[in-house]
């Protein structure tokens, strides 16, 4: 008897229909698209699911409401006006999976992905499983990233990537510069501003869009507006991928409320003093590193990235049939790398994953010589004898 995708899971060799890398929203996402009939598995390096969302700091708090927070076929609990918090987005995952049975694997880390003999192949920790089509969900997440200049600063300045922040108490006494005016940048210096004095350094221009208007979320207002079913390949959606947008706050009101003080970008450092672009200074006694993630795709030895390392896709699709990318920010639309739209794009991959394999089976069927062919064959290649 073959074996079930269960039993094979922590097997030397195994084989799938399809592997998704990343139990996240966006693997969980595509897992529940693909059909009861196909052989799959949802690969993760960590030994939780959501690992992403437990790096973040304890307090963090979704600005889209419970109602624009739910995977496909499973609300998020709660009063769906309310804003859950990290802690409630961990424990829906985990129900999500449970819920629909999802085939997760973890402690999984995906070593390399190459192709072999027309399959996937994936090596994970020693073990060798293929397939025929793969789905790297790893989201946009990946490696945090602190700029050169954070080592020039003293050893006994405390520093940490806001992946490794977790709680102002963390944090030592005294000055503390966060680096970085995105959204994660201004929560946490409203955070740390209740005990320390802060300093947010700020290096491009944000646009402030406030929570709630009229009496509605912003995201009420987006989605009725469709203003989130912007494509990236649209005139304004070239223009909206490379902005900033605070949402719930804004410098104005970080100073006003919070006594949070502002500072351009952060140009160089030396010892415990950080200089900025306006050629004004800092002594420091901690820095908070809200710089953003870089992609990692170094494991991925496939030809689908440009001279410049950027993966080439449109929608997740990449060149090489049978491989597909999920959970990227602005992958379609503005919603791509949010929970609560990246049903979306996995509903989309799904149907493309459908499509590849009735392909592949038509392309056999082309191949396979008829009965009557095969049973005639050799009667005529004794005539011509």
């Amino acid at each position: 008897m073959e074996e079930s995708p269960r039993e094979q899971g922590r097997s030397p060799e195994a084989t799938y229909d399809v592997v998704v890398i990343g139990a996240g929203q966006a693997g969980l996402a595509i897992g529940s698209f693909l059909e009861q009939g196909r052989t799959f598995v949802i690969l993760e390096a960590a030994d939780s699911i959501g690992s992403a969302w437990r790096d973040r700091w304890e307090s963090l708090r979704l600005f889209t409401p419970r109602r624009y927070s739910g995977l496909p076929d499973l609300p998020f609990p709660g009063d769906p006006e309310g804003y859950p918090d990290r802690d409630e987005v961990i424990a829906y995952l985990e129900r999500y999976a449970e819920t629909f049975d999802l085939p997760v694997e973890l402690k999984s880390a995906v070593r390399r992905l190459t192709r072999e003999n027309g399959q996937f192949v994936l090596e994970v920790d020693g073990r060798r499983i293929t397939a025929e089509q793969v789905v790297v969900a790893t989201g946009p997440f990946q490696k945090p990233f602190i700029p050169e200049v954070a080592s020039r600063l003293e050893a006994d300045v405390f520093q940490a990537h806001s992946t490794g922040y977790r709680k102002p108490s963390d944090v030592p006494e005294g000055t503390v510069l966060v680096v970085g005016g995105g959204n994660t940048g201004f929560q946490v210096a409203e955070e740390l501003s209740s005990t320390r004095r802060v300093v947010l350094a700020i290096g491009s221009r944000q646009t402030p869009l406030p929570q709630r208007l009229l009496g509605r979320d912003l995201f009420w207002w987006l989605t009725k507006s469709r203003l989130f079913n912007t494509t990236v390949e649209s005139r304004l959606g070239q223009k909206l991928r490379t902005r900033e947008t605070l949402i719930g706050s804004s410098p104005r009101k970080l100073r006003r409320r919070y006594g949070v003080e502002l500072k351009p970008r952060v140009v160089d450092a030396e010892g415990r003093t950080v200089r900025f672009e306006d050629g004004s200074k800092l002594e420091v006694d901690a820095v908070i590193w809200a710089t953003g993630y870089r992609p990692d795709y170094s494991w991925i030895d496939l030809p689908v990235f440009d001279p410049d390392g950027r993966l080439r896709h449109r929608r997740g699709v990449t060149d090489m049939p049978g491989l597909y990318f999920l959970g990227l920010t602005w992958q379609h639309t503005r919603g791509s790398a949010l929970i609560g739209w990246v049903k979306d794009d996995a509903e989309f991959i799904a149907e493309q994953i459908a499509a590849f394999r009735d392909d592949a089976h038509m392309l056999a069927d082309a191949r396979e010589p008829a009965a009557d062919d095969r049973m005639e064959a050799p009667a005529a290649s004794r005539q011509r004898v």
